[in-house]
């Protein structure tokens, strides 16, 4: 399973297929009843964790995974341990380097390289991820701290936390109640949609850093808040695919590691939605 965060490619846990195996051939002879019984990582043939050849068009199956697998209360407990690091480095950063800003920025580099390192790693490596979430509080801390500071801005850090919670809430709720259905067709919307949305930023930057100014103007006036708005959208939507591995990953028997890597995903997609929320909070201010 790779990470969650628009920036990094997505995968199921199948280490050799597309996100929740969507490229996986349907089994023959099934009945239809199981939209995702043909798309199923762990389906026959496919399924990594399987100690032998099931019908997974049926309930999931129970397979005797060499490792335990992995539960809900898994999952829970290392996104609270990976969050609350975040938190604790936000804490750290807050509080000692609003004014060193340069140290903040090497921190979220360095936590960029983690991420990608992570993202590329086979297996989850809990101290390659809490070092991530260690190092990206602490750029996110001092960043929200240094915002708050400026004019018109107090406040905003919280009430972006606030925006990200309730976007979180808002999708867990959609996905539970199968108003928003992950899908193979749904897959690849949010993913080509994402890559338009990071080459765009990418292209911004360049162009404030090499032709100064707001560059596109995508970080500003009326088209800023527009753009604003399609990154937490995205990063809802991002949460509903999150949520999809999380729950083909206790359905069909994933390894109790796995657990970490969802709490990556998670963590990931949450830093995305809190990042474009204080973006956009800081538009609607007008600083």
């Amino acid at each position: 399973m790779r990470s969650s965060n628009p920036v990094f490619s997505r995968r199921g846990f199948s280490r050799d297929t597309g996100y929740a195996g969507f490229n996986a051939p349907p089994q023959a002879g099934g009945p239809a009843a199981n939209p995702y019984a043909g798309a199923n990582p762990y389906a026959q043939g496919g399924n990594p964790y399987a100690q032998g050849q099931q019908d997974v068009t049926q309930a999931p199956p129970q397979y005797t995974p060499q490792t335990r697998p992995m539960t809900m209360d898994d999952v829970v407990a290392r996104t609270g341990m990976t969050l609350g690091t975040v938190i604790a480095g936000a804490t750290v950063g807050w509080l000692f380097l609003t004014q060193s800003l340069g140290f903040a920025i090497g921190a979220g580099l360095v936590a960029m390289v983690l991420a990608l390192v992570q993202s590329f790693k086979r297996k989850p490596s809990p101290v390659l991820i809490l070092a991530y979430a260690a190092l990206e509080g602490l750029f996110l801390g001092a960043l929200s701290g240094f915002i708050n500071g400026l004019p018109n801005m107090n406040g905003a850090p919280m009430q972006a936390v606030l925006g990200t919670m309730a976007v979180f809430v808002a999708m867990l709720v959609a996905y539970k109640t199968r108003i928003v259905r992950v899908t193979a067709r749904f897959t690849r919307f949010v993913m080509i949609a994402a890559m338009g949305f990071v080459l765009l930023s990418l292209v911004n930057v360049m162009f404030m850093a090499f032709g100064g100014g707001e560059g596109l103007g995508f970080r500003s006036g009326g088209l800023g808040i527009v753009f604003g708005i399609v990154g937490v959208v995205l990063g809802a939507l991002f949460l509903a695919l999150d949520f999809k591995q999380v729950e083909d990953g206790i359905a069909y028997g994933a390894p109790r590691e796995e657990s970490w890597l969802a709490a990556f995903g998670l963590t990931l997609t949450l830093v995305w939605i809190y990042m474009e929320m204080l973006r956009l909070i800081s538009i609607l201010r007008g600083d």
